[in-house]
């Protein structure tokens, strides 16, 4: 079958290490379903993988991609919940969890098997391209903003990076939950973007907000830790779940951190209840993912360049149909 994969890892040019081509379809296993993809969607997670970060060498080749949705054996149309051995359904209890492309072969790809615990129906009222999008970028910032933020209709919260997947997911959801969302680019025209979705404001990174929020939604790590920490009240929090821009801000800013009893949680992915609740969600409020752009799979390069360029606002998804 034809698929995108991880051929060898390069920390400095992942892209070099992706190639497109034929890959053995996966084999029936106890426990495990079949499906075959219809949309898949890009993460950073990919990118990731080509530099090595939890896909070590001895793992190659890879097919890469964490969400999918399509068709199962049976013909359901279903979605994929992309962590994998989280329950220990189809691995069994001491093994670990992953995330798909880790140590299993992912969805860039006409089939991907996974374990039939990790399969839920698709809403009727979602395209494939649209339920693609849903079990990383916007599982992680349903769960950063719902159950880490722990913030309510009415609060505040700043989304740092708009025009990423995570950053984009969270200003759309914080919208349509009621919430008053800021959000931060570098440039202009995300930031316009970003008020076409309903942020009540975008600045420039670093720039003062006309109030001290609730809550900061962080996933561009050192280049905006300090502005994300100098913007919450005092006993807010920030949920924190990537670092795209490094791991280790020159200010960690401690001394406000402790003096004003701010909160820093870790946030990573999210639960397979938690995606049926983003499923139901989207399908009962009308509200959608953000597309950037749909590819067919044999252009799944230009869909890397996109990404790793940066340019991208919303999801990229390389489509089977």
């Amino acid at each position: 079958m034809f698929a995108a994969y991880a051929a060898r890892i390069d920390r400095d040019q992942p892209l070099s290490g992706l190639e497109l081509g034929e890959r053995p379809a996966p084999e029936a296993r106890p426990g495990w379903s079949t499906v075959d993809v219809r949309a898949a969607s890009l993460n950073h997670h990919d990118l990731w993988s080509l530099r090595g970060v939890g896909l070590p060498e001895d793992r190659l080749p890879m097919i890469l991609g964490c969400d999918a949705a399509g068709i199962d054996e049976d013909g359901n149309e279903v979605v994929l919940h992309s962590v994998i051995g989280q329950s220990g359904h189809g691995v069994g209890p001491r093994e670990p969890r992953s995330i798909l492309t880790e140590r299993y072969q992912g969805t860039f790809a006409e089939q991907v098997a996974v374990p039939a615990w990790n399969v839920l129906p698709k809403p009727k009222e979602l395209s494939f391209a649209e339920a693609a999008c849903l079990p990383t970028a916007w599982l992680t910032a349903y769960r950063m903003l719902f159950t880490n933020a722990g913030v309510r209709p009415g609060d505040s919260v700043l989304v740092q990076g708009a025009g990423g997947g995570v950053a984009t997911a969270a200003i759309v959801l914080g919208r349509a939950a009621g919430l008053r969302v800021f959000a931060t680019s570098r440039d202009e025209a995300k930031r316009k973007r970003a008020l076409e979705l309903g942020a009540v404001e975008a600045v420039e990174p670093g720039a003062r907000l006309p109030q001290r929020v609730d809550a900061v939604i962080e996933t561009v790590g050192a280049a905006t830790w300090s502005h994300s920490i100098k913007s919450l009240r005092p006993g807010g929090t920030v949920v924190i779940s990537g670092a795209t821009s490094g791991d280790r801000p020159s200010h960690a800013e401690l001394t406000r951190i402790f003096f004003l009893e701010l909160k820093v949680v870790g946030s990573t992915m999210g639960t397979k209840d938690e995606l049926e609740d983003l499923l139901a969600f989207c399908a009962t409020t009308g509200v959608r993912p953000v597309i950037d752009e749909i590819l067919p799979l044999d252009r799944a390069r230009e869909g890397f360049q996109r990404l790793e360029s940066g340019e991208h606002f919303g999801k990229i998804v390389l489509s089977n149909s």
